[in-house]
């Protein structure tokens, strides 16, 4: 009888991991993104650390290696030459005795302040959260401390500062996510990072002596959730600085769960002052969060989010890894009227990489992934819908009686692991010109949509049960699907 049922229990395991096997090549086949950064396995969250040196771009991210769900955090490293394509690389930071790595950033010390550099040359420095799990499981408040690792090899390996943590913990449960810039004019280090509800700013001459300068949030933004990975970066706007200061939020998006807000005004080096009290979102789509900015790039500042949601992240449809990032915008400033807005836009790089452009109603079956682009056409309704032999559909379009553009998942396909999955998703119009236009890159599993001068935007994620094949377009303008550029990969 033992014989017999440890003959069932072993068949019974290898159909298991049979099926598992089955199911994860399925996946790869049907929802690993060819143009958007995932990792090779495992679990990937928040991007991290992202920076721009010696001609290459790095990106950390949030990373458990050991299975694909959230787990003991480390920071996952991939570096490219064009934002594009991409190198995975070594774990670059490990949990320690003081704890698991949670999200920070990175930024080149050239001048050695830190004193880490060796051989006259300044080092990376990486400042990041460390979370003490058997601190928190203690029912401790303190368990989120700020920490530094520097690089003397352009990335390639990392050293944890001695004396770590740089930053302690004041007494409060979410104080994490350091975001760490150079302000020249005060000649000192800046750091803003997550406090619960708002966010606290440092300052330091060295990255290591850091002096609490001022806090920000009260009143001020949505409150529905906690804030995560703050940003502040200065953009242009026909001529005058404005400062951009971003808190993510998590829950309380405009579409459910995870979001991106942000702030636009002025920064003295110590204190951040908003010109608008208006709540203002960089996605309005239900995919992207965590979104941050690559520190050293001079002539233009590039941003990059998370593709997934807190509410699903852990029980999506993929098996082998889970989770993607974003393509790489360039952000900007619009204003509509007294209000002036974050703008996005695809990177050029990525119009190098396109392959063929076509009409798209030369077209006979959708390929991923892909690009269509159209400029200037009347306000008025449209849908792209995405199709397959199974019947999932996945609608893209403009609603002119409300104003606002969508993305319609509900019948998309795979939606059975959570309930708000299968989701009707909205942003709103916030341009005034009487055209149109819109940028909207599709992926296996992706689509990003920026329309109006990037001043709308939408990421959403979707598992259809076979790839889709067919692509139309329904409008009044019969002649649309002769004026939308699709372009190939």
């Amino acid at each position: 009888m033992k014989k017999q049922l440890l003959f069932i229990f072993l068949l019974m395991s290898s159909i298991t991991h049979l099926v598992k096997a089955q199911e994860g090549a399925l996946s790869e086949k049907l929802y690993r993104p060819q143009i958007h950064f995932t990792p090779a396995k495992g679990w990937m969250n928040d991007p991290n650390g992202l920076i721009f040196s010696n001609g290459i771009y790095h990106i950390f991210y949030q990373h458990n290696p050991y299975e694909s769900v959230w787990g003991p955090m480390h920071w996952g490293h991939a570096t490219s030459k064009d934002l594009i394509h991409w190198n995975q690389e070594p774990i670059a930071i490990y949990p320690d005795s003081i704890g698991t790595i949670f999200s920070g950033s990175a930024v080149v010390d050239k001048n050695n302040s830190s004193g880490l550099g060796k051989n006259g040359k300044g080092p990376l420095v990486a400042i990041y959260t460390q979370h003490n799990m058997e601190g928190e499981k203690a029912g401790k408040i303190d368990f989120q401390t700020q920490s530094i690792s520097y690089s003397n090899d352009e990335g390639k390996t990392w050293t944890s500062y001695a004396h770590n943590p740089v930053i302690k913990n004041p007494g409060i449960k979410d104080f994490r996510d350091p975001k760490v810039l150079w302000y020249a004019p005060t000649k000192k280090w800046v750091l803003v990072l997550a406090a619960q509800n708002k966010l606290f700013f440092y300052t330091s001459t060295n990255l290591i002596n850091w002096t609490k300068a001022s806090e920000f949030g009260d009143g001020i933004g949505s409150h529905e959730g906690v804030w995560e990975c703050p940003d502040l970066f200065p953009l242009s706007y026909q001529g005058k600085e404005y400062w951009v200061l971003i808190g993510n939020l998590n829950p309380g998006g405009p579409n459910k769960g995870s979001a991106t807000q942000y702030f636009i005004g002025q920064f003295d080096g110590k204190n951040f002052k908003p010109n608008s009290t208006q709540i203002k979102w960089a996605d309005y789509g239900p995919d992207e969060y965590a979104g941050v900015s690559f520190s050293n790039v001079n002539n233009r500042r590039i941003f990059m989010g998370w593709m997934s949601n807190w509410m699903y992240a852990g029980i999506v449809p993929t098996i082998n890894w889970r989770s993607a990032l974003t393509l790489p915008r360039t952000l900007g400033l619009e204003k509509v009227g007294k209000e002036m807005y974050l703008s996005s836009s695809f990177i050029y790089e990525l119009n190098i990489a396109g392959k063929k452009t076509t009409p798209l109603s030369s077209l006979k079956n959708v390929q991923f992934p892909s690009r269509l682009h159209l400029s200037k056409i009347a306000a008025k309704d449209f849908s792209i819908q995405l199709s397959n032999t199974v019947g999932d559909i996945l609608v893209i379009g403009y609603s002119a009686k409300n104003n606002e553009y969508y993305i319609d998942r509900t019948k998309a396909g795979v939606a059975d692991f959570h309930k708000d999955f299968a989701s009707y998703n909205t942003a709103p119009r916030i341009s005034n010109s009487k055209t149109l236009s819109f940028d909207l890159v599709l992926d296996k599993a992706s689509a990003e949509l920026i329309a109006d001068k990037g001043l709308s935007v939408m990421t959403a994620i979707f598992f259809s049960h076979s790839p889709y094949t067919s692509i139309k377009v329904i409008s009044e303008d019969k002649q649309m699907a002769n004026k939308i550029k699709y372009t190939t990969f």
